[in-house]
């Protein structure tokens, strides 16, 4: 494709955006309150990044993106039952999210737990009803996913985000939290992709999923570094909240240069693990860039 990656951006968002709204029930269906705040959690602006990351891989393999559409769907949809229980009280306790109220403000917070109980089943109902798919993909699929959004992936890795508040953990022992809490998930849009390649060999499979674990801790690295030096209209949510909290984090451990050196070294890795595909890695690595620029 000679159209820059992030030219086709936009195209990719309206395309998810159109496949969420086909799987989540309608507002005006009972129960109303718990449909609109399931909608009211996954529209409220996100950029999409984990389903970009899904097609950005999936260009690179040249998988047509009408098969990538079911795991782009599911990811986002665990991704957005995870913010809903990010933002509870009983977590980080945030009222802001992408500039607008958190789901448990918007609703009440025996809503925003149902809500997000339910966005969680609603991802595997998509996974279970992709079609021109092998049940052995299909499969691969629904293991992948649930493996990087339960206890040795996302939920794991906020569970031992909220043990280490007020404490002192190693790099390794950061850098494990990261690759569960946030990089299991992105991790996994990168290898769903893989999981529906009819032709990959051990050596490019192998570097997408270095790929993927390299981005995946420097996405929340960056973070980390947003939560500092961002401002609030900026992020979208409180800026300083990781510290008000005593969470553990690359800055308040290690300090600004060295996450930011860090973030750089991964990216780095990341982008010469690429190398095998040559050209057709240049839609993931316009991504992997974005993510660690951003908000700069």
């Amino acid at each position: 494709m000679h159209q820059p990656f992030k030219d086709r951006i936009r195209n990719y968002q309206q395309r998810v955006d159109g496949r969420l709204d086909e799987a989540l029930p309608p507002a005006t269906l009972a129960p109303v309150r718990l449909h609109d705040a399931m909608r009211y959690a996954v529209f409220n602006g996100g950029k999409r990044v984990r389903p970009l990351l899904v097609y950005a891989a999936g260009e690179c393999l040249g998988i047509d993106p009408e098969l990538l559409d079911g795991p782009a769907v599911a990811i986002e949809l665990i991704h957005a039952f995870s913010l809903v229980h990010d933002d509870l009280p009983a977590m980080d306790d945030d009222d802001l999210r992408r500039g607008k109220p958190t789901v448990h403000i918007q609703y009440g917070e025996a809503t925003a737990i149902l809500a997000a109980d339910a966005l969680q089943p609603l991802a595997f109902s998509v996974l279970a009803r992709i079609e021109h798919t092998p049940d052995t993909a299909r499969n691969a699929l629904v293991r992948l996913i649930a493996d990087a959004c339960g206890s040795i992936g996302m939920t794991g890795g906020q569970s031992i985000d909220l043990a280490a508040e007020g404490k002192t953990l190693t790099v390794d022992e950061l850098e494990h939290m990261y690759t569960l809490k946030t990089g299991a998930l992105i991790h996994a849009s990168i290898v769903s992709a893989c999981l529906l390649s009819e032709d990959l060999d051990a050596a490019r499979a192998a570097a997408l999923d270095n790929f993927g674990r390299d981005i995946g801790i420097a996405f929340q690295i960056k973070d980390d570094i947003l939560d500092v030096e961002g401002e609030t209209h900026v992020i979208g949510k409180p800026s300083g909240s990781d510290e008000k909290l005593g969470k553990a984090t690359y800055p308040a451990l290690f300090g600004i240069d060295a996450s930011r050196k860090r973030c750089d070294e991964l990216l780095q890795s990341g982008l010469t693990a690429l190398a095998p595909f040559g050209d057709a890695a240049a839609p993931l690595k316009w991504l992997a860039r974005y993510i660690v620029d951003r908000g700069q």
